[in-house]
């Protein structure tokens, strides 16, 4: 329930959550299907791996949550064998969290179905109007993703 008189626009923010949302539960849904069981607070875990490792705490900022929880969740992943740890070769003390080839087959499933929400997308708005909301939402990262 809100407050806010009858007719009154929907914020861009909400707008914005609506179809991320629907396109994160399909995927999430696919890898699934897959074969890949992950729960939602891993995969928004595992989306922020850098490709080339990530320390657990810049994991831990990218994913906004504490460095427990990252922790947490990185274990769970390491078990179901998406991801592994290794040495930091910049610095010993250091373990990097990289994505493993179990990792990387639950990407290509989470690829397709992306490429499929995007092409229904694109049949819906047409061509012109879904890549000038492409170009606008990167024009946004901009000032919007401290992470990029």
């Amino acid at each position: 329930m809100t407050d806010e008189p009858a007719g009154t626009p929907i914020s861009i923010g909400v707008l914005l959550l609506i179809p991320y949302r629907h396109m994160e539960q399909r995927i999430l849904a696919a890898v699934n299907a897959g074969g890949y069981p992950v729960t939602l607070a891993q995969a928004r875990v595992f989306q922020r791996l850098d490709p080339d490792g990530s320390r657990l705490t810049d994991l831990a900022a990218a994913a906004q949550m504490s460095k427990q929880a990252a922790a947490f969740l990185v274990d769970e992943l390491e078990r179901g064998g998406y991801v592994t740890r290794s040495s930091d070769p910049r610095d010993g003390r250091a373990r990097l969290i990289r994505i493993s080839d179990r990792g990387r087959e639950a990407i290509a499933v989470a690829l397709t179905e992306q490429r499929l929400i995007e092409a229904e997308w694109e049949a819906h708005l047409g061509r012109a109007r879904l890549a000038e909301l492409q170009q606008s939402l990167e024009v946004l990262r901009e000032i919007t993703d401290p992470w990029r």
